[in-house]
């Protein structure tokens, strides 16, 4: 989802970007200690199982959610909290920003630097990818799965644009130009061969909703293609999967969402060899579509996954009011879907040392009434289902 980029942190650990690999983490909390040994001994790569996941030797329908914010926190207790009450709350798998891209030196949280003037950088410090370290520790004690992609189609937290004003490359040549691509797979390297061997890793995603406005499909299918086959050269333990919103090559009711006016191709995608599942995204409102508009593109999204034979994942769904009377019967919809394979809302809140988490409307914060219907509820409606 775009969203405005804002400021979470109030505690900043200074350090300087270093070439170095990423260090490992010591988990500082010890009350869960053997909890953890047992989830982890248990722990195996999620895996495609049919029209579904196995996740830790289970093949169900899952429950999840998006906290982009996770990996720029600066203390290991607030991560701790959140992974806490994901566990309780029966939530199997988070998803979460995997870049943080800036272009001007900052003494903040960041992933990647692209600095005019200087050499693209990616910080491997104590502020930067160990921050996201430490994510991936806390959600393997906790048994806690994750989806962690590369880079933003919009601006916030750099993004496609910030490798734009630094290449002077545009939307359209991003997914072409060779420099562009040579620095978008190195930092995809110094994530993936941090991580391929952690079982905390449900996939690697290509971009949050990637688009290609006015463009052939092809370009993007094809930049999908190469990156999908590159992130496999490098990790065959993990899925892959696009991060796209879902727009359909025809269909449908015809409307906007239904054509490649974003240059994409939800079917095309879908069947690039290494990519394992499909995502889609349901944000009516943003299309000028009404609200009863999410269930038939629920259901036509489920199709074309049983038509190719890969589970789908609703993977952002949200809006600003009425949640539980617009968002349950979407849940359910999703939940009957033949191919579609677990929901993930957007976006997870809490309160935490600094405060509550990014509210931008359709946050939904752990503990309130809407927690309790559309994740408490819905994750005894999963478990009933069986």
């Amino acid at each position: 989802m775009k969203i405005l980029q804002i400021l979470l942190l109030s505690v900043v650990v200074l350090a300087t970007a270093t070439s170095f690999p990423l260090s490992s983490v010591t988990q500082t909390e010890a009350e869960n200690e053997a909890t953890s040994s047992e989830l982890e001994k248990r722990a195996t790569f999620p895996s495609v199982s049919g029209l579904k996941f196995n996740i830790d030797g289970s093949t169900v329908y899952f429950a999840g959610t998006n906290a982009y914010w996770i990996g720029f926190l600066t203390s290991n207790t607030d991560v701790d909290k959140v992974m806490d009450h994901l566990q309780s709350s029966g939530l199997k798998v988070l998803r979460v920003w995997g870049f943080n891209d800036v272009t001007q030196t900052t003494s903040g949280v960041w992933y990647q630097s692209f600095v005019t003037g200087q050499q693209p950088q990616i910080n491997t410090g104590a502020n930067g990818l160990q921050r996201l370290d430490y994510v991936v520790s806390s959600a393997s004690s906790h048994g806690i799965k994750l989806i962690v992609n590369f880079v933003n189609n919009w601006g916030d937290y750099g993004g496609m644009p910030a490798y734009n004003t630094y290449y002077g490359t545009t939307k359209t040549t991003w997914y072409t130009n060779s420099k562009v691509q040579a620095q978008y797979q190195a930092y995809i390297k110094a994530i993936v061969s941090q991580y391929k061997d952690s079982t905390a890793i449900f996939a690697w995603e290509l971009a949050n909703e990637p688009t290609c406005n006015g463009c052939n499909p092809s370009i993007v299918t094809d930049w999908a293609t190469k990156t999908s086959a590159y992130i496999k050269s490098l990790d065959s333990n993990h899925m892959i999967t696009m991060g796209d919103e879902g727009f359909v090559n025809g269909g449908g009711d015809g409307s906007y969402p239904y054509t490649t006016g974003e240059g994409m191709d939800f079917e095309a995608n879908l069947r690039i060899p290494d990519i394992s599942f499909a995502t889609f995204h349901l944000y009516p409102s943003s299309w000028s579509e009404s609200t009863t508009w999410g269930s038939p593109w629920i259901a036509n999204h489920g199709a074309i996954c049983v038509k190719v034979g890969k589970p789908c994942i609703l993977e952002e769904y949200g809006v600003t009011t009425n949640k539980t009377a617009v968002e349950g019967p979407r849940q359910a919809t999703a939940l009957s879907t033949a191919g579609i394979a677990g929901d993930m809302y957007w976006q997870y809140g809490d309160t935490l040392s600094s405060g509550k988490t990014s509210d931008d409307g359709n946050t939904i914060y752990y503990g309130s009434s809407d927690f309790n219907t559309l994740v408490t509820q819905h994750v005894s409606n999963i478990k009933a289902k069986g």
